[in-house]
């Protein structure tokens, strides 16, 4: 990874990206408060993502789905919905690697459920999401979930969309198995792609191919923001130096905290010196009580107890591999690398 300056990374574009998902959709143009496009960027290019682990809010998601699901079929007659199960088998994570949109290089991600026709024609989308935030849908659907339901849409050809959003209670998230979906606690939300985004293709897929091609295929990031993307940044900086900017500041916290240990140091030198050899005259002492057979010496002292165990190795006789030739034929040369460091003396002027 190379720090290209003070806002922008560069890496080896990955052979197999990771794709443009709905979820991503709305973070690259700056329309998910979640996440940043700088973020997106790392996840694609498998920089950096940060490991997925459930949460209370992804739990109940996963619990309350079926539920909303079964909930349009019977309130809204919606009995011609497919879920992704239906269509790809209950092991379809696995076998769709996650990714229903094969065929497209860029996009793809998983949509939540679909309705087709008696012919098998898919000609809605239905996207479901489970909150505790109902003043985020407040007169209008949250943009960024919006995009999620509108890329699918396009990527299957269809105009109809339908957002379900159930809104839940602290208590609901400790037993999602319990929630019961209704009319006073989701709200369905329907739109025509070609109505809420009539130039959605110019506005938003043809932008995202090209962000594609700016950042993704070159392997240099779009501008990254010191506060929103910290946790990321911290990570990299720890694993990646930047010379520019992160060297120093290393250097300098690598000198005092080696300044405080030589204080430490020289402070204990004398009672270092004195252990060195009562050490010694205990190992003395152990030695001269080994007896045949006798693999280790035990001493007890009133806080450690002292052991001294006879160790066998085999060592390799050079020497006698010179004499015989064989030293060099079964030598090769080892690279490695020694750091040292030495105090700048202060000449006195």
């Amino acid at each position: 990874m190379e720090w290209l300056n003070s806002k922008q990374i560069k890496v080896q574009p990955p052979k197999r990206p990771k794709k443009l998902t709905g979820t991503r959709l709305a973070a690259i143009f700056g329309l998910n408060k979640w996440t940043t496009p700088f973020a997106v960027w790392c996840e694609i290019t498998k920089t950096y993502q940060e490991p997925f682990e459930d949460t209370i809010y992804t739990k109940a998601g996963k619990a309350i789905e079926p539920k909303q699901i079964a909930f349009m079929k019977k309130s809204y007659y919606m009995t011609d919905t497919k879920t992704p199960t239906d269509i790809y088998g209950a092991d379809y994570f696995n076998k769709t690697y996650g990714d229903f949109f094969k065929s497209d290089p860029i996009f793809g991600g998983m949509w939540d459920a679909i309705r087709v026709n008696k012919n098998g024609d898919v000609y809605s989308v239905l996207e479901f999401k489970t909150t505790k935030r109902a003043e985020d849908w407040q007169g209008e659907i949250p943009e960024y979930y919006a995009l999620q339901a509108a890329l699918y849409a396009y990527l299957l050809g269809v105009d109809s969309v339908v957002m379900i959003c159930s809104f839940l209670e602290e208590s609901d998230y400790a037993a999602p198995e319990k929630f019961v979906p209704s009319a006073k606690n989701t709200i369905t939300v329907p739109f025509k792609l070609s109505e809420r985004y009539p130039n959605f293709e110019k506005d938003y897929i043809l932008p995202a191919r090209q962000w594609w091609a700016d950042f993704v295929e070159t392997g240099i990031s779009p501008c990254y923001d010191e506060k929103a993307d910290a946790e990321i940044l911290k990570v990299l900086r720890t694993n990646n130096l930047n010379p520019d900017t992160d060297i120093n500041g290393i250097i300098a916290e690598a000198e005092a905290l080696q300044a405080k240990i030589d204080a430490a140091e020289a402070e204990m030198k004398a009672d270092t010196d004195r252990l060195k050899i009562l050490t010694e005259q205990i190992k003395e002492h152990a030695m001269s009580q080994f007896r045949d057979g006798d693999t280790k010496v035990t001493i007890s002292g009133s806080t450690y107890v002292w052991q001294l165990a006879k160790t066998e190795s085999t060592e390799i006789d050079k020497t006698a591999l010179k004499a015989d030739g064989l030293l060099d034929k079964y030598s090769k040369p080892k690279i490695g690398y020694r750091l040292t460091k030495n105090s700048i003396k202060k000449e006195n002027k």
